[in-house]
């Protein structure tokens, strides 16, 4: 059995100052029916619950993020227990039926095991309910652009929340505004690049800039993309690791997707799900009006365009700072064409060259095979989806930097995602009918190949 145990306080945090908490009361209830709060969900409930002098709750919003696997909806489940042994009306939705119906039956059983008279229980998928004495009573809904108008609650939880959209926020948002004393709680975890919802990171970002009103925050989360092996990361972002949550685990979840890892177990968060994929605010910060002092060798990504009509071809290179910089070198028919590829890569220092596109990559590596080059990579659907995924990064952590260009500023300021592949994969299309979208594939696929090439280190051999 693992001894050491996760982080029990956030990583990221904003409470607003308290003397006084309901959440005694609430872990004293959810103990007393076999259950025992570990001691971040004991804290965490304490935070939530906390009132002011005239017994209004101190946050009338509350988000938290926890990686999955933790027991973050315990909190939830203390907090609508304690709701409705005090007669609360509760309205609580999810984005998947299973997990309401999941919900439903946990809570029924804690009912069952304390003192609270559960009067009616009524098991249909999507939308159970549980009315006790004294009015008290929880529903659960999966969530729609319609679900909940019309009606009125005291408590509103939102689980999974990367999944809710403004949409469904706009039908949800008033069902508390009657009550005396409203609460609303969204929990889940950062949005991947298929999550649908944006009013939970939107919501997060408020709170954390100081810009809204009577709301909190907690999160176990990394700031940066980190090694998955790193097992002390594990512990900084799993406050359940080492009691409910155990290594083997962990390690057993290790994959090729470094990112989806970072984000699902250690609460990376990045920036999805923008209506703007890149804005242009966005790719002039990444701007530098010098050429950076460039170390190693060169990465080329080549790109041939889905219509057979274009090919682009962009670099990167390492900087004397860890970014790495990227230039569009060309995009040129091909009606004219790859010789100037070749005689390209035939005088640059390139240490390695990706290529994508079915239309002329057959072509292009027999000519390079011919003129004595190194064999190129050409990328399948997995590798080109991961390269998309690892630019996006880059761009959220600032490790990309440019000099300006015109046609490419224009290019990645006008796209938009499109789905790759049948598992969340996605690249970019152009909103620009006259603008090529190969011009970002190819800075794409250079950003990827050069990040995924490690410096090599020189060998000392001793005596």
């Amino acid at each position: 059995m693992d001894t050491r145990q996760g982080r029990q306080s956030p990583t990221v945090s904003v409470i607003l100052p308290y003397e006084d908490t309901k959440g005694p009361e609430a872990v004293e209830l959810y103990n007393a029916t076999e259950k025992t709060a570990l001691e971040w969900q004991e804290a965490l409930c304490y935070d939530i619950m906390a009132v002011g002098p005239e017994g209004y709750w101190v946050h009338q919003k509350f988000g938290y993020s926890v990686p999955r696997r933790n027991g973050k909806s315990e909190d939830v489940l203390i907090r609508c227990l304690w709701g409705l042994k005090n007669g609360e009306r509760i309205l609580y939705t999810a984005h998947r039926a299973s997990t309401s119906h999941a919900v439903w039956e946990r809570l029924g059983r804690l009912c069952e095991k304390s003192d609270i008279n559960v009067e009616s229980s009524f098991r249909a998928f999507g939308k159970e309910h549980l009315y006790c004495e004294g009015d008290a009573v929880i529903e659960f809904r999966t969530r729609t652009s319609t679900g909940g108008l019309g009606e009125g609650y005291d408590l509103l939880i939102i689980d999974e929340a990367q999944e809710y959209t403004p949409e469904q926020e706009t039908a949800l948002k008033y069902v508390v505004s009657d009550s005396d004393n409203p609460q609303t709680i969204m929990l889940g975890t950062p949005p991947t690049a298929i999550s649908a919802g944006t009013v939970f990171p939107k919501f997060r970002n408020r709170v954390l800039q100081g810009d809204s009103f009577e709301s909190g925050w907690a999160e176990w989360s990394i700031p940066k993309m980190t090694d998955p092996n790193d097992v002390d990361a594990w512990y900084e972002t799993n406050p359940s690791l080492g009691t409910i949550l155990k290594e083997r685990t962990i390690r057993s979840e290790i994959g090729e997707d470094e990112i989806d890892f970072n984000i699902q177990r250690l609460g990376l968060w990045i920036k999805y799900n923008q209506k703007s994929a890149i804005s242009r605010n966005e790719w002039e910060a990444l701007q530098t009006d010098t050429l950076p002092k460039l170390k190693g060798h060169l990465f080329a990504g080549i790109k041939f365009g889905h219509d057979g009509k274009n090919v682009s071809l962009s670099i990167a290179a390492r900087t004397d700072k860890d970014q790495i910089f990227v230039e569009t070198f060309a995009c040129r028919p091909m009606s004219g064409g790859i010789i100037w590829i070749i005689d390209f890569l035939s005088k640059a220092d390139v240490q390695k060259v990706v290529i994508d596109g079915d239309s002329g990559k057959a072509v292009l590596c027999d000519a390079m095979k011919t003129a004595k080059l190194k064999k190129p990579l050409t990328t399948s659907v997995p590798e080109f989806i991961k390269a998309n995924s690892v630019f996006e990064l880059g761009l959220s952590q600032g490790t990309l930097v440019h000099m300006h260009q015109s046609a490419v500023t224009q290019i990645v300021s006008n796209c938009e995602k499109r789905a790759i592949g049948s598992h969340g994969g996605f690249g970019y299309r152009s909103l620009l009918e006259e603008a090529d979208i190969s011009i970002l594939d190819s800075i794409i696929l250079a950003f990827w190949i050069c990040s995924e090439s490690k410096a090599k280190k020189k060998q000392n051999i001793a005596y």
